[in-house]
């Protein structure tokens, strides 16, 4: 709770905040009788606003109508209130989607039980003639006793004619990878019970295997694959697979109803026990159900004083949102609520003796698997900034390191973060080191709330408002797409002979990293008014030599190469062979060894972008990489200076927030980074307000006798055209 935030609200006793956002706050609440519940109170500029009130009238009437024991009813609500508000019943476990990030897929019998309740509730939500429009995973709560679908924040009339007219009629509403067809290309007039049922296929395939059935990545990919592509059911019990694939069905008309798969779920039902569920889920319902019990009563607010920091609040969690959700959006998350300092409502517990005063930097990384060079770069780098601030006279604490190694496999990402995040000595942490990893232990991220600081990991979706994700991330290097982008300036800027049809292949191994860089190579040539030659390839590099034939053929003047090392190798060599004299460029993940050994001299004169700097080309690292000489025998390989940088600025934070022997409140580090501005012996280093990198952080070598050669820092500006 925040010095401004009220202790009562209609009858209820607010305990915490349970989350907060643009629309406005929702607490945890408690009556004199005991009872919990999620009370949703909108900020009174949001309620003045002339269509708001009546979108939320219609939220709070949409829940009313639904009666089913499987969705989360309304205990109470004040549309007209100066600050209207909503209190619904609280569960205290995990959301469907966070249970699957942290503990991977369920069984079948969980699969038919879970996906039974939630039939039943969408049959219920269809049966009072609405439609609910964002089932999803983080909409479906688990408890021991069933889950319960929430959120009727964008439910509608099933009937276009009992619309209100609140959006548009060419908006996307609804979650993309969770939605139907006629949703992804907003046919308002298609839009019914049948997309809901689509949407549960969706949710159940999702629960089955741990992905959501038509991928992951761009939004624009999401919805084309929606429309157009098979679903991936590859895992999904056999059982199951007829049901799923009516669900799937491109044809609304085609799909079953909520109550004939409800019927066709038929298994059993949870009653009061709790053997639905694997054990690790039902650990996780039974702490959190453990810390509801254990809350206490608060004192009365009396003196309002200015609201801290945005996400400062030590008990959070987010339970609903509020609103239309819309293209990206749609919806909220949740996150368990905690205290980090062991006791309840009364601050950080004094620390121990002055002696004894150590707390913990976490490294998650691929420290034994494909890409084990970066992540063992890295975890040398912090262990190097925690030497150099043990060894300072007046530290006021010492450091230790702890390592969590997720071998580079996306399906270990979050067991190795929650290595980290369940140690309360740990304050934050430093990576992951790849992508998907990162993007798999997001949810044991957004649920403790640490900082966790990246230097590596490039994917647009680790960090993203709208969803409430990555709420703690800090990414000290350059997004992919643009990283791309300003390779494409680059290309137009420094090509010795000007670039009027540069070529573009996108190698979909790494289907998301090669979409990033597409599209921002694509908006740096467009923005220039430079025409790209595009061509697409599908994973494994299948056809490329032909393809880059034809390309050459088509008078391309200069190749971008959005995919991995391997094919980047066919490619010099194939361009090379073919005669190829026009610039060539790639980025971060074609960085490395493997590319310079493959290609060999065809490697020569490419030019690649990666988010590191030369430890020896900068004079502020000497004493950096003479540490590191005399610890490891070596000099250090690229990524470690980063790593060391970001790890002293995050001690300098500690240090700022730390106060007469008490143990910092980890969970209000990662705002203060945010606003760090910091200067290291590989650059300098700041942040927006998201947490992505304030600037360029792309850094430019050609590749010359076999080695890469610094050109340093890309240019974020398109070059000015002749003649300006």
């Amino acid at each position: 709770m925040l010095p401004a935030d009220p202790s009562t609200l209609a009858g209820y006793r607010l305990l915490g905040r349970l989350g907060a956002g643009g629309m406005g706050v929702v607490y945890l609440g408690r009556t004199d009788a005991g009872e919990l519940a999620a009370v949703k109170v909108t900020l009174a500029d949001r309620a003045e606003r002339p269509d708001f009130r009546s979108r939320f009238r219609r939220e709070v009437e949409a829940a009313r109508r639904v009666a089913s024991p499987w969705a989360v009813p309304v205990l109470g609500a004040d549309p007209d209130a100066p600050e209207p508000w909503l209190a619904t019943a609280f569960v205290p476990g995990p959301s469907l989607g966070e249970a699957i990030a942290a503990h991977g897929p369920l069984p079948e019998r969980s699969l038919r039980i879970l996906g039974g309740a939630v039939a039943r509730a969408l049959a219920a939500v269809h049966a009072a003639g609405l439609v609910h429009r964002d089932v999803k995973p983080a909409n479906v709560l688990l408890a021991v006793d069933g889950p319960r679908l929430i959120d009727f924040g964008i439910a509608r009339a099933a009937d276009p004619a009992d619309e209100t007219a609140l959006t548009g009629t060419d908006v996307v509403v609804g979650t993309p990878g969770f939605l139907a067809p006629e949703q992804a290309e907003a046919r308002t007039g298609d839009v019914g019970p049948a997309s809901d049922v689509f949407s549960f296929g969706c949710l159940l395939a999702y629960a089955a295997t741990g992905r959501p059935p038509f991928g992951t990545g761009a939004v624009d990919a999401l919805m084309y694959r929606t429309v157009h592509d098979e679903p991936d059911l590859a895992g999904v019990p056999a059982a199951l697979l007829p049901l799923l694939r009516d669900c799937l069905a491109k044809d609304p008309a085609a799909r079953p109803a909520a109550d004939a798969l409800a019927a066709r779920l038929a298994e059993d039902t949870p009653g009061a026990a709790a053997d639905w569920l694997p054990a690790p889920v039902v650990r996780t319902i039974a702490e959190r159900s453990a810390r509801m019990l254990a809350l206490p009563d608060i004192d009365p607010t009396t003196t309002p004083t200015p609201a801290a920091p945005a996400g400062g609040g030590r008990r959070r969690f987010l339970l609903l949102a509020g609103g239309a959700a819309v293209a990206a959006a749609g919806g909220a998350g949740w996150l368990a609520l905690r205290d980090d300092g062991g006791n309840e409502g009364t601050g950080p517990r004094p620390g121990p003796a002055p002696k004894a005063r150590k707390w913990t930097i976490g490294v998650q990384a691929d420290l034994s698997g494909p890409g084990k060079t970066v992540g063992q770069a890295q975890e040398r780098g912090v262990r190097l900034a925690v030497d150099a601030f043990n060894s300072r006279k007046d530290k006021p604490f010492t450091l230790d390191v702890k390592v969590s190694d997720d071998r580079g496999e996306p399906s270990r990402g979050a067991a190795a973060a929650r290595v980290l995040t369940s140690d309360p000595d740990v304050l934050g942490i430093i990576g992951p080191s790849h992508d998907y990893t990162g993007y798999a232990a997001l949810a044991a991220y957004d649920e403790a709330r640490l900082p966790v600081i990246t230097v590596s990991a490039g994917y647009n979706l680790l960090t993203n408002p709208e969803l409430d994700q990555g709420v703690s991330i800090i990414r000290a290097c350059t997004r992919h797409n643009y990283a791309a982008l300003y390779l494409a300036y680059y290309v137009l800027a420094k090509s010795p002979r000007p670039v009027t049809r540069p070529g573009l292949l996108q190698e979909r191994t790494d289907d998301n990293y090669s979409w990033q860089y597409t599209v921002g190579a694509t908006i740096g040539f467009k923005g220039s008014g430079i025409v790209t030659h595009p061509r697409v390839i599908p994973a494994g590099a299948k056809r490329l030599e032909r393809v880059l034939g034809e390309m050459v053929d088509a008078g391309i003047d200069a190749y971008f190469h959005a995919g991995l090392a391997p094919s980047a190798v066919r490619a010099a060599r194939t361009l090379d062979r073919l005669g190829f004299t026009g610039m060539r460029i790639t980025g971060q993940h074609v960085f490395g060894t493997e590319f310079l050994q493959g290609a060999g001299a065809a490697a020569e004169g490419w030019i690649v972008g990666a988010p590191v700097v030369p430890p020896g080309s900068r004079k502020q690292a000497a004493a950096f990489v003479a540490a590191h000489r005399a610890r490891y025998g070596s000099d250090p390989a690229y990524y470690t200076g980063e790593a060391y940088d970001v790890t002293l600025m995050f001690a300098s934070e500690v240090e700022k927030a730390y106060k007469g022997g008490r143990r910092p409140d980890r969970t209000t580090l990662a705002p203060l980074v945010r606003k760090a501005a910091f200067k290291g012996v590989m650059g300098e280093y700041g942040f927006v307000e998201d947490g992505n990198l304030s600037g360029v952080g792309t850094y430019l070598y050609t590749v010359r006798d076999g080695r890469y050669a610094p050109l340093g820092w890309a240019s974020s500006t398109p070059p000015k055209a002749k003649g300006m």
